[in-house]
């Protein structure tokens, strides 16, 4: 569980697209308060979808071939199976001519705009929520009396949120140095932000499915 989480909470913290968001809104007015609010929303979601997670298992791992342990590997495999085809799909679209630029979506230029409510709803609205159901899948086998679980599931969320944290941290104690180096940032996010998608699902969903089969066949 733990190499599981790992992987997936670097998949989450290494989105393009919540992180391109991010610094958007970082460069806005009042940007570093509405950064807050959107990294408290994002700590808020993922603690609340674990929460569940943990108070539908009632906080003990389901035993071996079980029917609610071969259902979260089943569903790890369906997310796993997912990530591949988004990631295959995404793939498939690089490899097309392209006419014109792609164009920012219509949010996006109009972050200045957003008040604190609006940063929040973003939060949970741009989590990867593919990454998110497969952190929730690998959470059923947390033992909870023990408490290197909970420090792992903390250590999960802490990683997830790793580079909102490191962002807001620069630019609020180094704005000019962050506005600069964060603008560059972002423009390399937009530029490879497609190829980015394609390496974090094809390479998660490989490893859940791959991971998952072996569970249920040995």
């Amino acid at each position: 569980m733990v190499l599981d989480l790992l992987l997936i909470g670097l998949a989450i913290t290494l989105e393009p697209i919540p992180v391109t968001a991010f610094i958007l809104l970082l460069s806005a007015e009042r940007g570093v308060r509405k950064g807050l609010v959107f990294i408290l929303a994002w700590l808020a979601c993922l603690v609340v979808v674990l929460a569940l997670v943990v108070f539908a298992t009632g906080g003990t791992p389901p035993p071996s071939r079980s029917a609610p342990s071969t259902a979260a590997l089943a569903g790890k495999i369906a997310i796993g199976v997912g990530l591949i085809a988004y990631g295959e799909h995404k793939r498939r679209s690089l490899r097309r001519p392209r006419t014109r630029p792609p164009k920012p979506p219509a949010w996006a230029a109009r972050l200045n705009e957003v008040s604190y409510w609006t940063a929040a709803g973003l939060a949970v609205l741009l989590q990867p929520w593919g990454l998110v159901a497969a952190g929730c899948a690998t959470v059923v086998d947390a033992d909870m009396s023990q408490a290197t679980t909970v420090l792992t599931l903390f250590g999960f969320c802490l990683l997830a949120t790793a580079s909102l944290l490191c962002m807001e941290l620069y630019a609020t104690f180094a704005p000019r140095a962050a506005q600069d180096r964060l603008g560059r940032l972002r423009a390399w996010m937009e530029g490879h932000q497609d190829q980015t998608i394609v390496v974090i699902s094809l390479l998660i969903g490989l490893w859940l499915v791959g991971k998952s089969i072996y569970q249920l066949t040995t």
